[in-house]
């Protein structure tokens, strides 16, 4: 699966009373696909996932992807603790026709899982396991402002060797550290099917059509049954590496330079286009045009991006024609000064 561009990690809504507010996730990812986005990522860290059930995780799974348009590389967030319920989760998740699932490192147990005198064999083992029983593309996730935990450089070397493991979404916001994990998985290549064009072919768009019912029946009383098949689009191979994606808007000028080829951000759920602009300024090869999208975005994706987080994210969303709403407890509503401090953030970024 080809990894390049912007990928917002899509929020989920919910009612006043705190559940699922699947017609609004719906009509999310319905505009989302209209974007020039390369995909999504549903349950990663803005989505709360860590605040749903096990029903809920498989009830937004559903509502995401049947909202999206074939053309948009679906990611579904799937980590957990343990890799029984991580794999179980991914397996799900193939059911739908995902296209990657995106896993965390776990943290609970961090102080028995990176003891010094036998790290990094956990995080090793763990994502090993996972690699080898899902049957979609592993993304590795590191997220040590959540965690507290930072995936060693060696270790996603070593992970991405395996054949089943296909990038990393890094959101240390270390431009350095982005420099450093290219480089060490520089050898790392591998053949993708992509358009003719050079765009991601989800596996979506190569799917069998379903059978149809024919309207009108037989002289004998029974239907007509044709099936027709979906046409493949037109497909080439590519080459690429190892796939590193930034975590953070404020950063990805910066991680661009480093070599990360895309970033799943969450600034990118509230203001799409002006994230996608920067991505696309840098494929363009314009260093200036680069720099000038990102500093529109510099300010406000740092402050309701990374400092005011989930609640103002939604708020921002409500701002710019997505369904925003409140998050769920015990994550609070903004205040009336916070929201006035978005709306002053967004005020020159309404798409």
């Amino acid at each position: 699966m080809l990894l390049e561009g912007i990928f917002p990690p899509i929020t989920t809504p919910f009612y006043p009373d705190g559940s699922l507010y699947l017609r609004k996730l719906e009509h999310n990812v319905a505009r989302y696909s209209r974007t020039q986005l390369a995909g999504m990522v549903v349950l990663g860290s803005t989505g709360e996932a860590v605040m749903l059930s096990d029903e809920e995780q498989r009830e937004v799974l559903r509502a995401a992807i049947g909202a999206a348009t074939q053309d948009k590389v679906m990611i579904a967030g799937v980590g957990h603790e343990s890799v029984r319920q991580t794999a179980e989760l991914a397996e799900y998740a193939a059911r739908l026709h995902y296209d990657a699932v995106l896993v965390r490192t776990p943290h609970f147990y961090r102080a028995q899982l990176h003891r010094r005198d036998r790290e990094p064999l956990e995080m090793l083992t763990y994502y090993r396991a996972i690699a080898d029983r899902s049957a979609l593309p592993v993304i590795l996730y590191s997220v040590p402002a959540l965690t507290q935990y930072d995936l060693p450089v060696e270790v996603v070397a070593e992970l991405a060797q395996h054949p089943n493991i296909i990038g990393i979404k890094d959101s240390s916001g270390d431009a350095k550290r982005v420099a450093a994990i290219v480089q060490a998985t520089q050898a790392v290549r591998r053949s993708v099917t992509v358009t003719t064009t050079f765009a991601a072919v989800p596996r979506r768009m190569l799917l069998e059509q379903e059978a149809l019912v024919a309207a009108s029946a037989l002289a004998n009383g029974s239907a007509a049954i044709t099936v027709a098949e979906r046409m493949p689009a037109r497909t080439r191979q590519k080459q690429v590496g190892f796939a590193v994606l930034s975590g953070g808007a404020s950063t990805l000028q910066a991680c661009l330079d480093a070599g990360a080829v895309g970033g799943i951000l969450a600034f990118a759920t509230c203001a799409p286009q002006c994230c996608y602009e920067v991505w696309a300024a840098f494929r363009d090869g314009d260093a200036k045009l680069t720099s000038d999208k990102q500093q529109k975005i510099q300010a406000a994706s740092t402050s309701v991006g990374s400092r005011m987080g989930i609640p103002a994210l939604k708020y921002a969303c409500d701002l710019n024609g997505y369904y925003g709403g409140i998050p769920r407890l015990p994550l609070l509503p903004l205040t009336a000064d916070e929201q006035q401090q978005v709306r002053g953030q967004m005020a020159d970024i309404r798409y």
